[in-house]
């Protein structure tokens, strides 16, 4: 006589169950990154670069056409976003002023009695702001020292001097903010404020006021992948603090090198060149 299928059915699903306790481990422990030399911090020293679609959208969004007349070299790719939530809290008029940014982010815009610009401070060559010089898609280098460390992008010759002791309040508002770092065990703490108003967050309109204040989180997952964290903070334009996450990555190519991206002479024509004397 034949045994029954649910004999066998039970049968598998024990057996499964025996060779997934058999095989379970304890955790693994955490990572622990090499010092720095002379100190107690991880090393962080590097060539890092984010793998997403964030300068296209924080948010999670579809494929979406660029200007028509470019066919799909300027399309936007999808992503599947890195707002923890995938929600931005908008205040209501602030919500109403994204939809206007994205809905004219390809149109000149009216700037003095002088200039019409884009309204993405991208096109323009600007320097891109926190977070968004660590998710744009060049990589950028950490230059850390005992009590300062430094970052330098490639978009736009950006930069940032971030020491880890005690420094007074901003001097001037500035795109890249005024940064002031501290080890919380290892975690890099990067608290930054003194933004002006003049960055976006991506091509998607998500804005800011000068009254931004970031913390920005570094942390050594493994040698060559970092966990990076920012609240944003903006009573103007945001009902409450939110979050942005994601890894970034360390280039391992045999020749790979922090470069030059300069980026202000391709953007003169863009901006001026309709100022241009007609002959």
């Amino acid at each position: 006589m034949g045994i029954p299928s649910q004999v066998w059915a039970a049968a598998l699903v024990g057996a499964l169950m025996g060779l997934s306790a058999a095989g379970q481990t304890p955790s693994s422990p955490v990572y622990k990154a090499p010092r720095l030399p002379g100190t107690n911090n991880p090393n962080i020293n590097g060539l890092w670069q984010s793998m997403n679609e964030a300068n296209w959208d924080l948010q999670a969004h579809e494929a979406k056409p660029g200007p028509p007349e470019y066919g799909a070299m300027f399309a936007q790719p999808a992503g599947p976003g890195v707002v923890e939530g995938n929600v931005i809290p908008y205040q209501p008029w602030a919500a109403a002023k994204k939809k206007e940014n994205y809905e004219k982010r390809f149109q000149r815009v009216k700037y003095d009695d002088f200039r019409e610009i884009p309204l993405d401070p991208e096109a323009k060559c600007y320097l891109p702001g926190v977070p968004r010089a660590t998710y744009m898609p060049l990589p950028f280098q950490i230059v850390q020292g005992n009590k300062k460390v430094m970052i330098a992008y490639e978009y736009a010759n950006a930069s940032r001097v971030i020491p880890l002791e005690k420094v007074g309040e901003a001097p001037v508002d500035s795109y890249m903010g005024w940064s002031q770092g501290r080890w919380e065990g290892d975690t890099l703490v990067v608290d930054v404020t003194g933004f002006n108003d003049r960055t976006w967050f991506d091509r998607a309109g998500n804005f800011h006021s000068e009254a931004l204040h970031v913390i920005e989180r570094y942390t050594p997952a493994s040698a060559d992948v970092m966990q990076y964290e920012a609240t944003i903070e903006d009573s103007k334009v945001f009902t409450r603090p939110w979050k942005i996450s994601f890894p970034l990555y360390r280039r391992q190519e045999k020749n790979a090198q922090f470069m030059e991206f300069k980026c202000v002479p391709f953007s003169e024509e863009f901006i001026y060149g309709h100022l241009r004397k007609k002959k």
